[in-house]
C-alpha cells in the first residue's frame, strides 16, 4: 500500500513538473561578435514538443538586458499560456539599437537575432517556423529595433510592433549611445536617415507586415510615433495606431504588452483559418 501512495506521490509530481510555467535561459552564440548571448524562453504551461507554437519576440530597451522583462512583467509568463504562443526575450546590448553597427564590429545584433537566434530557436522548440507564425515588438530602442528588424526580414516576420519606439533615431543623435553605433550625425547622416523606421517604411507595401505602433501621449518619443501614424495613413499602409494617457515607464509598458499580445494573437488565429 505504501508503495502504491509513493508511486502515486511521484506521478503527480512529475505532472506538476511538467505541466507548470516553463521559463529557460539560453545562450545563443554570435557568429559574428563570437560570443554567448543570452535569451529568455518562456513556454506555455502546457507546452508540449508534440504541439507546435507561434513565436512572439520580445525586445527590451536602453540600458536593459534579456532579463528585464520577465523580472519587470512576470505577467507575460501567464500571457504565454493564455495565448498559446512561445516568447523569446533576446539580450540586445545595453545600447546596440539591434543594428549591426557600421562602425563598431562588437555591435552585431542584428546578425545575432537574424542568424543565429532565430534558428537556434526553430530548432531546439516546438515552434511553427515559417513568417505567418512569428511577430517581433518591443519597448522604447527595442520598439524601434522590433519595426527595423520586421522591415528589414519580411521573409522572416510577419507581424511586428513597437511600444514608446524611438522610431526616428535623427531627434536623438547626441543621446542613447546612437552615434557610438552608427557614427557622428554630422559625418553620416545617411546612415541616421536610411536606418530610422519613419523613413524605412517607404518601402512598405500595404499588408506587407501587420503592424500595432503604442505610444503614451506624455512620452517624449510621443511626436516622433505620431508622425510614424501619419506617414503610414500617408502611404495607405494598414496599421493599427494606440495613444493614450501615458508616460515612458513600465507602468505604461506593463499595461501596454497586453495589447500587443492581444493583437498577435488575432494574427495568428487569421492564419489558422
Amino acid at each position: 500500500m505504501k508503495r502504491i501512495n509513493i508511486l502515486f506521490f511521484l506521478l503527480l509530481l512529475i505532472q506538476f513538473t511538467f505541466s507548470r510555467n516553463q521559463v529557460d535561459t539560453v545562450s545563443v552564440f554570435s557568429t559574428k561578435m563570437k560570443k554567448e548571448i543570452k535569451s529568455v524562453v518562456i513556454v506555455p504551461e502546457n507546452y508540449s514538443s508534440k504541439k507546435h507554437y507561434p513565436v512572439v519576440y520580445l525586445l527590451h530597451g536602453y540600458s536593459d538586458n534579456y532579463a528585464k522583462w520577465v523580472k519587470t512583467v512576470p505577467a507575460i509568463k501567464t500571457y504565454s499560456t493564455e495565448h498559446q504562443f512561445i516568447i523569446i526575450c533576446p539580450d540586445g546590448g545595453y545600447s546596440s539599437w539591434y543594428l549591426d553597427s557600421p562602425v563598431d564590429s562588437t555591435f552585431q545584433y542584428e546578425s545575432f537575432i537574424i542568424k543565429d537566434l532565430l534558428p537556434f530557436i526553430d530548432s531546439h522548440y516546438a515552434t511553427i517556423p515559417d513568417r505567418q507564425n512569428r511577430a517581433i515588438t518591443g519597448l522604447s530602442m527595442g520598439g524601434h529595433g522590433a519595426l527595423y528588424l520586421a522591415i528589414r526580414n519580411k521573409i522572416l516576420f510577419a507581424h511586428a510592433g513597437s511600444m514608446s519606439g524611438g522610431v526616428d533615431l535623427r531627434t536623438s543623435t547626441k543621446k542613447f549611445d546612437l552615434a557610438k553605433r552608427i557614427g557622428s550625425f554630422e559625418t553620416s547622416p545617411e546612415e541616421w536617415n536610411n536606418r530610422s523606421v519613419v523613413n524605412m517604411v517607404e518601402s512598405l507595401k500595404n499588408k506587407e507586415l501587420d503592424m500595432i505602433i503604442d505610444c503614451g501621449v506624455s512620452d517624449f518619443f510621443y511626436q516622433i510615433n505620431a508622425s510614424l501614424h501619419r506617414r503610414l495613413i500617408s502611404l495607405n499602409i494598414d496599421h493599427d495606431f494606440i495613444e493614450r494617457p501615458g508616460a515612458h515607464n513600465w507602468d505604461y509598458w506593463t499595461n501596454s504588452i497586453k495589447y500587443q499580445f492581444f493583437f498577435f494573437d488575432n494574427c495568428f488565429r487569421k492564419e489558422k483559418k
